[in-house]
């Protein structure tokens, strides 16, 4: 009898990889670290009693993040993005709990919490494009849309925990004891990142295609050697420096077909998106009568919205025609943000938000992928830094734009050309080919 051929091994789906729950948990982790040390920091910068300070303090951090944004995406290339990533929650650990350890002995002081704020900001500008090159490296491309939206809920529920987290601690405890428990939970993600599997770096995934399986994961000490293979592959002559890493990395970005204009959607969504949802929802909720409360619900409802598409794509883990679905979102969200600047209550600025949340958030995590799958791994880090940067560097840029627009024109106006700018990404996208063409792996 002639033997029957052997069945390829279903691929596991990513919520049910060890590997993949491993460095989510690390990043959950790190993420409630995240929120409770902003949440300590404004404490402490309060209690120095300074307002102006309290603002320096606060602002301090996003310096160093926009400037070196681009470098920790070279850094991530050149290194390989795990090692980066448990230097930089390593490096936050240390930070966070000296800073625990110094304000048990003396009081806080607007120069040592700005200096904390500084050096933090340049550990953040490392962490962020290196995070967000490690999925390729831990799964299939088939799984990076769930690990997507596994991404995008544990964002969501970070904020939910760490910000009532820290304000407990700061409560019981004080601004130190918020530091001690953010320093232990950057800590707690190191053993779990440690034990994560690398596997080697696949070449570029075409539109469409099925991948290649990812067997064969990596040792910390393989995934060193696999890394310092792809550099000598793009080695000829001499070794470029990391300017010239940095230039090469743009221009394969401009140059590519399809992570172009990807880049251009996210600019323009970014930049219509962030200030209307962030500062100008305070506004019109001031200027409604609604108070802290009613922004409160409005928040919440957006962040409800938001989770539910991240659920989504985590259960469905593709989506057709992703490069479609992805503008198509932009657009449609882009008309709830006009609407929230018109309706006459909480509850239904509430139901809006939580439209936009749904909708910008599958449109968000659909793109993540994209850039993801069609990005050479080789450049991955600073495809992901282009990225990043708009979202963290550029577009917290608008928010004096926004508070100039609302004291001069109103939240009406403000809101309705913020939602074209937004729209305006997505219609753009729609008349590229390849984008809207673009699909994810099967």
């Amino acid at each position: 009898m002639t033997a029957a051929p052997a069945t390829e091994a279903p691929e596991r789906p990513a919520h049910r990889d060890p590997n993949v729950l491993r460095w989510l948990g690390a990043y959950s982790a790190s993420m409630i670290g995240d929120s409770v040390y902003f949440m300590a920091l404004a404490w402490a910068a309060a209690r120095t009693g300074s307002a102006s300070g309290t603002g320096l303090v606060l602002a301090a951090g996003s310096i160093p993040r926009a400037l070196l944004m681009l470098g920790g995406g070279v850094l991530a290339d050149r290194l390989g993005p795990r090692r980066v990533v448990i230097g930089s929650d390593a490096a936050r650990a240390l930070l966070v709990l000296g800073l625990a350890a110094t304000l048990v002995l003396t009081a806080p002081t607007v120069g040592v919490l700005v200096v904390v704020a500084v050096l933090f900001g340049v550990v953040d500008a490392l962490f962020l494009p290196a995070v967000g090159a490690l999925p390729p490296r831990i799964s299939t491309p088939g799984q990076l849309a769930r690990i997507q939206g596994l991404r995008a809920l544990a964002a969501r529920g970070s904020s939910i925990i760490g910000a009532p987290m820290g304000g407990v601690a700061v409560a019981v405890g004080g601004p130190s004891l918020a530091f001690a428990a953010a320093g232990v939970l950057f800590a707690l993600s190191l053993p779990l990142l440690l034990s994560l599997r690398i596997g080697p770096l696949p070449g570029p995934v075409k539109q469409g295609e099925t991948p290649p399986d990812a067997d064969g994961a990596l040792t910390g000490t393989q995934e060193t050697q696999q890394t310092q293979k792809t550099q000598e592959t793009q080695e000829t002559q001499e070794t470029p420096n990391a300017w010239q890493d940095l230039g090469d990395g743009l221009r394969y970005i401009r140059r590519h077909p399809l992570l172009g204009p990807l880049m251009l959607v996210i600019a323009l969504s970014e930049l219509g998106f962030v200030g209307p949802l962030n500062l100008g929802m305070i506004l019109l909720s001031e200027q409604r009568g609604w108070g802290a409360a009613g922004m409160g619900w409005i928040v919440a409802g957006f962040a409800t919205g938001a989770a539910g598409s991240a659920l989504v794509l985590a259960v469905r883990g593709r989506v057709p025609r992703a490069g479609t679905v992805m503008c198509l979102m932009a657009l449609v969200g882009a008309t709830g943000i006009a609407a929230l600047a018109q309706v006459p209550s909480v509850a239904l600025a509430a139901a809006i938000a939580a439209f936009v949340g749904l909708t910008a958030g599958l449109a968000g995590a659909l793109c993540g992928a994209l850039v993801q799958t069609s990005a050479d791994p080789a450049y991955l880090g600073r495809v992901t830094s282009v990225s990043t940067f708009f979202t963290y560097a550029i577009a917290p840029l608008s928010y004096p734009v926004t508070g100039a627009a609302v004291a001069l024109w109103g939240t009406g106006p403000v809101f309705a050309v913020s939602a074209a700018v937004c729209a305006a990404g997505g219609a753009m996208g729609l008349t590229i080919t390849t984008l809207r063409r673009a699909e994810l792996p099967r």
